[in-house]
């Protein structure tokens, strides 16, 4: 088993509490596989709208909480979200980082059809990160980064997926939950006084402090680094304990797609995401779909947690494999 360490972002989980013991092209679909796709009614995702929602976001700068970046982009995708037709909560609240500072942050939750008690559950993280701790230059570790793919690709896939239900609804609930200050965990020049921790801080408020009481869904889909161009996602270690049925729902979808270059069917690391929260404190089942990469040391491309995480890792191929296949997903539940 290969265990990724979340100094880097996503940290190893925590033993005591869950025990778990490249260049890639769109395969072509076969006859058997288009006519199983073409038996459902599946709108068509829009990869250069999802484009746009990315780039609309980079565009107001990192977003940081506390700063004004932050509270832009906020105000823009709770807007939309609304525009959408869904019903938003916009939910507030001040957290603390690893090193005690105090922050203002944001989740922002999507409902359709909120009186559905059937519901499916969508999920990414809107912030980015303070620091580009891992950049090849020094100089650059106590600046911010655009985070175009590690957290606004994940929302603009997730913008697209709401634009679709809100014109045409599947026969489930949705709601999409964006979760803010997942990236402030521990930089790597404070490693040796503080550890690593103060990673998902949003995710952890919501699932303890839900937007309605006692909420609960089927299952839920995280989508984490998912815009990068020839990406491919594992299957995260954590998810297959916990909601195994739904990862082979979504990766056995992605290969009647034809995409299964990007979905690979191997097991990957355990990786403390959003998802981790959602199962923990709500007992919610919760996949990850995440960017993985077993030859590097960090587990994520060599951009990741650097100024190169800007608009030229965000790939409408990517960002089509990933909203569709989810897409897929959500619109043949009954």
């Amino acid at each position: 088993m290969i265990f990724l360490s979340k100094n880097l972002r996503k940290i190893l989980f925590m033993a005591g509490i869950f025990t778990f013991g490249i260049s890639c092209r769109q395969h072509p679909q076969t006859a058997a596989q288009n006519e199983s796709a073409a038996r459902v009614a599946v709108p068509e995702f829009n990869a250069d709208s999802a484009y746009h929602y990315t780039a609309a976001q980079v565009a107001f700068g990192p977003r940081v909480p506390n700063t004004a970046a932050h509270r832009a982009c906020g105000t823009y995708l709770a807007t939309e979200l609304r525009r959408f037709g869904a019903e938003v909560t916009e939910q507030e609240t001040t957290l603390r980082t690893y090193d005690r500072q105090s922050i203002q942050a944001k989740n922002i939750i999507a409902s359709f059809r909120p009186e559905q008690k059937n519901r499916v559950l969508l999920c990414a993280h809107w912030d980015s990160r303070p620091f580009a701790d891992r950049d090849s230059n020094p100089a650059n570790h106590r600046t911010a980064i655009d985070g175009a793919n590690d957290g606004a690709g994940a929302c603009g896939v997730l913008l697209e997926i709401a634009r679709q239900v809100g014109l045409r609804q599947p026969a489930v609930g949705i709601d999409l939950l964006l979760f803010d200050a997942e990236d402030w965990g521990t930089a790597e020049f404070d490693r040796k006084n503080y550890g690593s921790t103060g990673w998902c801080l949003g995710s952890e408020y919501w699932a303890r402090n839900p937007h309605r009481p006692g909420y609960t869904a089927r299952y839920g889909i995280l989508l984490d680094m998912v815009s990068a161009p020839n990406a491919q996602f594992y299957k995260e270690s954590i998810s297959v304990q916990y909601a195994g049925n739904i990862v082979k729902k979504v990766w056995e979808a992605a290969q009647v797609l034809g995409y299964d270059a990007f979905f690979v069917n191997k097991p990957g690391a355990a990786i403390e995401d959003d998802h981790v929260s959602v199962i923990r404190y709500r007992n919610i089942p919760c996949i990850d779909i995440i960017q993985y990469d077993p030859d590097s040391s960090a587990g994520f491309g060599k951009y990741w947690h650097t100024r190169d995480d800007n608009m030229s890792l965000v790939s409408t191929e990517t960002l089509k494999a990933t909203g569709q296949t989810v897409m897929y997903v959500i619109y043949n539940e009954k």
